[in-house]
């Protein structure tokens, strides 16, 4: 059980957006991440999608208005290997971080304690999606 955070590292493909080609956003994409950022200190890109792709992605879906300006320069991770670590954060303490991702394998077992598990948002697409609401409420109650 996750009972405190600093940092939400949030993955793109599958939880925020159907994928990079089709950049479909999840219902709710907008209203989720703004009170992310008003939930954390630091709300960062923790994505297996390389940085300018993801900076491309992020400026088309801020031209589109589904996402507020900041996601186009919000702070990106860089990592290597097969698993999500935590500690790929700069000036984070994972045990104050949690990641937001709908693939469990690229979670390490010592952290899956700081990890929400999102259904991934695939086709056939449901304008009825409610997941990001959901981790929403779970987000809140640990900012409580």
């Amino acid at each position: 059980m996750i009972d405190r955070m600093d940092v939400i590292a949030l993955d793109l493909e599958g939880t925020l957006i159907s994928d990079a080609e089709s950049q479909r956003p999840r219902p709710g994409l907008r209203k989720f991440l703004v009170a992310c950022k008003k939930m954390a200190g630091r709300v960062v890109m923790f994505t297996a999608v390389k940085e300018d792709r993801f900076r491309a992605v992020a400026r088309s879906l801020v031209n589109r208005r589904y996402v507020p300006p900041w996601f186009e320069n919000m702070e990106y991770i860089s990592w290597s290997g097969f698993k999500k670590d935590l500690r790929f954060i700069p000036r984070a303490n994972p045990e104050l971080a949690v990641l937001v991702d709908d693939y469990p394998d690229f979670v390490l077992s010592e952290q899956v304690h700081r990890w929400i598990k999102v259904e991934s948002f695939q086709s056939p697409y449901s304008c009825y999606d409610t997941e990001l609401s959901r981790v929403l409420k779970i987000l809140e109650q640990m900012n409580e």
